[in-house]
């Protein structure tokens, strides 16, 4: 079984290698669903480090809807990836009813050329998830990260593993809330590969009083959980 990390900086990039993790997703700001990271972390982990990177190309916050500016944005950051030589990227566009905007996902396929593209959580908010699947293989997809359309991935079990078993060509990943209580359940319902993060909440950063800039602690990926997990099911 495939392990890939969602390292939100260098240090949990650099955990999960140590670790024995086979890939990452490179992202930052976790504390809203992780965003884009920069240009200047993605070439330290692609110059410093030699686990397969893939890079998370999502421009801001809240839904996933983008205007055709965000779009020139995300293909732009796809194209960096690329000549960066990251192993792949990780992205997805919805429409305004949340269902699978194909038309601006396969725009963003097309910058990745040759690299993976693996469709993200977006993916739990489409209204047939079975329909969406099979317009995902369609357009050649690699991989889609899902939860089972669940908060965690552990109680989305069920969903996925119908997901898994109507798939043609394309892979199920499961994402979110996995951890050494629940890891093994994949791998005993036949998944290839679980995505988590083994994030360890660093303590609160010390702020003068009566400042506050409403932010959420990101915490670093911990590599002594990583190897536990590895060492369950590989």
């Amino acid at each position: 079984m495939k392990i890939e990390i969602c390292a939100n900086s260098f240090a949990s990039a650099l955990a999960a290698q140590n670790a024995g993790a086979d890939r990452i997703e490179l992202c930052s700001q976790l504390s809203v669903g992780g965003l884009t990271p920069s240009y200047g972390l993605i070439t330290k982990v692609k110059e410093e480090l030699t686990i397969p990177i893939h890079v998370l190309i999502r421009p801001r916050a809240g839904d996933f809807k983008y205007t055709k500016y965000e779009l020139d944005i995300m293909i732009r950051d796809i194209k960096f990836c690329k000549d960066l030589g990251c192993a792949g990227v990780v992205s997805g566009v919805l429409k305004k009813d949340t269902s699978l905007d194909a038309s601006a996902t396969k725009q963003l396929m097309q910058a990745a050329g040759n690299l993976e593209f693996t469709f993200h959580r977006a993916f739990d908010l489409v209204p047939n998830a079975s329909e969406t699947l099979r317009v995902l293989e369609q357009l050649g997809v690699t991989r889609i990260l899902s939860s089972g359309q669940k908060s965690k991935a552990i109680d989305g079990i069920e969903t996925l593993k119908i997901l898994l078993k109507i798939s043609e060509g394309i892979q199920l990943m499961p994402g979110s809330g996995i951890n050494t209580d629940n890891a093994l359940n994949f791998k005993e319902a036949r998944f290839e590969m679980i995505h988590f993060s083994a994030i360890s909440k660093a303590d609160a950063p010390h702020k003068p009083k009566g400042v506050s800039f409403n932010e959420g602690v990101e915490g670093t990926s911990d590599e002594n959980v990583i190897r536990q997990i590895v060492a369950l099911v590989h």
